[in-house]
């Protein structure tokens, strides 16, 4: 097995000291290969020595500007950083430079919702769930920029997809209460849906009080 494959293996294995012996050694013998670079980069974004890693990223696009990975793993390094205006460029360079899966729109959906820009992460997060209709977290993202604004009814569609998909996702049960309470006035099914939050998750607290308010106002 190749230096580049071992190190692989071992990052997967939670082993990150072999995986930073085996991706040094891939690099001293290959020092022009920027897949290398980007794989130490992902390395040591796993153990949270982010200045680092943005310096192999970097690297490898020095070596290789078409290098999509390495502008996706530079975004995350940034997002985590929360260097978000430097964030969405990485992505948007990740995008342009083919790596336009779901992946990278729903980072770029999360870079713009920490950014305060609703309608620009809304879009990006719609674009994730095209392109990955089973992934359950982009999903819920989208229906809380849905519901953000104001369209209650869309939002509640996808969270209710989002339980279809994840049975066990408390917040998207939290989120279809506060909709048929607030906005549906159903009493009845927003206590459902905040008896199956709690369910899940009986520490819940917005549930809880949820859960609260509503029974107060049905006693009434």
């Amino acid at each position: 097995m190749d230096k580049n494959k071992l190190g692989i293996q071992y990052m997967q294995e939670a082993k990150y000291e072999e995986a930073a012996k085996a991706f040094s050694e891939a690099i001293e013998e290959n020092p022009n290969e920027p897949l290398y670079y980007v794989n130490f980069g992902n390395l040591l974004s796993a153990v949270d020595e982010l200045d680092k890693a943005i310096a192999f990223y970097q690297k490898a696009i020095g070596i290789d500007e078409t290098m999509a990975t390495a502008y996706y793993g530079l975004g995350n390094a940034y997002y985590n950083q929360s260097d978000f205006k430097r964030a969405q460029k990485s992505f948007e360079e990740a995008t342009k430079k083919g790596l336009g899966n779901s992946d990278t729109y729903f980072m770029l959906g999360m870079t713009f919702l920490q950014m305060e820009q609703e309608n620009k992460a809304l879009a990006h997060f719609q674009r994730s769930v095209e392109l990955n209709e089973e992934d359950a977290e982009a999903r819920f993202q989208f229906g809380l920029c849905l519901a953000g604004q104001s369209m209650i009814d869309e939002a509640i569609d996808q969270f209710q997809t989002v339980i279809k998909l994840d049975p066990t996702h408390a917040d998207a049960y939290y989120n279809l209460g506060v909709a048929y309470a607030g906005f549906k006035e159903d009493g009845v099914k927003a206590l459902e849906m905040f008896d199956k939050a709690l369910n899940i998750q009986p520490d819940h607290l917005l549930a809880g009080n949820g859960k609260k308010i509503v029974e107060e106002a049905l006693n009434q």
